[in-house]
């Protein structure tokens, strides 16, 4: 009973995280018109959100280690409403690099809070249901990303706002609410998980030992990257005339299909995984993920949106199944190594920058899909190697 309303309070906190992280996708065309900037300007956004990872992942990992799960998902929430707050001057006074600096202290937040409930989470129970528990926890951060862009869209392009202006009512009362969710943790009681203890053997372990978790690494890389470049662009893939000429308001209705798509997928994986297995189900997801990003090269309007769109059920299981298979028999490793996949969460601000330097180039936005087609080609790799040595 105490391990379900702890899962259910985390359940929430990555519904809320999962809202936040995704209005990032409406903020790259909304400050891309707002400060007029090209798509790699533009995408400077998601590169200092998920910069925060890589720099603060690190010392996250010392923090959980001193301060513990709880009080470490209680200060990220604090700082994450923090990063919200700083949206209002950013606004005000009309400067980007400020609103830059808000989304790095608000992302570094949310890396702590990574840091901490991952690893709680998969060790909430048998180790052998990890991956599904996870899944089904990620499942709430999906619907989290699936309203977003209908609500954010209703909120940020409301008329009578003008520029980046529109942002400070959502932000502020994002704000309010973590706040109210980090005294709502500080008032739960969340079980203790039992430490491994490191022995002198263990304590002498380095990362060359788990070869299963540098590949982990780099998937959370390619994956994270390639999900993001996506979502950061479709909006914009969707204004282009042969793809339908959308307005801001009616793709981000699209968008939020893509992200349904994620949340339909990680509760229907956690089923099917049972059967296939962790491994094999992230194979299958990351080939149909190349085929339809490839398909979409060949077909124009809602026939190539509509292959992009189910990409989002391809992401559902990836995330959450490449971090428990890396972290898999790492031992007292393992808060180190979720440390250093939280830190891979960089592949978000590298890969859909690299995205938008080919979009402004000559080969034009569409072409430049062929960034996360490649990141999907690495995680079928993964899972494969993974199905491999683990059947």
């Amino acid at each position: 009973m105490v391990q379900t309303r702890a899962l259910g309070l985390l359940s929430f906190l990555f519904f809320t995280f999962g809202f936040i992280t995704c209005l990032n996708d409406l903020l790259v065309p909304h400050l891309k018109n707002s400060f007029e900037l090209s798509y790699t300007g533009s995408i400077l956004v998601q590169f200092c959100f998920f910069t925060a990872y890589f720099v603060i992942s690190p010392p996250s990992g010392k923090i959980v280690e001193k301060i513990g799960y709880k009080r470490g998902m209680i200060v990220a929430l604090l700082i994450i409403a923090v990063g919200c707050l700083l949206f209002v001057p950013a606004a005000k006074i009309h400067s980007f690099n400020l609103f830059l600096f808000a989304l790095f202290v608000l992302a570094g937040g949310i890396a702590l809070l990574q840091v901490a409930a991952n690893p709680y989470i998969a060790r909430l129970g048998a180790p052998e249901t990890a991956s599904r528990r996870l899944t089904l926890v990620q499942a709430f951060n999906s619907l989290g990303t699936a309203v977003a862009p209908l609500l954010g869209a209703a909120l940020i392009f409301r008329a009578g706002f003008s520029g980046a202006e529109s942002v400070v009512g959502p932000y502020t009362g994002l704000a309010v609410v973590l706040v109210l969710l980090a005294v709502g943790v500080h008032f739960t009681h969340l079980p203790d998980i039992e430490e491994e203890k490191e022995e002198a053997g263990a304590a002498a372990g380095k990362l060359s030992d788990y070869p299963h978790l540098i590949l982990g690494i780099l998937g959370i890389f390619f994956y994270v990257g390639s999900e993001v470049a996506i979502g950061s662009f479709l909006v914009s893939l969707m204004n282009l005339p042969e793809m339908g000429g959308m307005h801001e308001v009616e793709a981000a209705k699209y968008v939020a299909l893509y992200w349904t798509g994620a949340m339909i997928g990680r509760f229907a994986g956690s089923a099917y995984m049972q059967k296939l297995g962790p491994a094999r189900t992230l194979f299958y997801h990351a080939i149909v993920a190349v085929f339809l990003i490839g398909a979409s090269f060949f077909l124009t309007g809602l026939n190539a949106l509509a292959c992009l769109l189910f990409i989002g059920y391809c992401n559902s299981i990836m995330f959450p199944t490449i971090f428990t298979q890396a972290l898999d028999g790492v031992g007292s490793y393992t808060k180190k190594g979720s440390a250093l996949l939280c830190m891979a969460i960089v592949g978000g601000a590298l890969v859909p920058l690299l995205q938008g330097a080919i979009a402004d180039s000559s080969v034009g936005l569409r072409t430049s899909y062929l960034v996360p087609l490649v990141g999907y080609v690495y995680i079928a790799y993964f899972g494969w190697y993974r199905a491999r040595k683990v059947n």
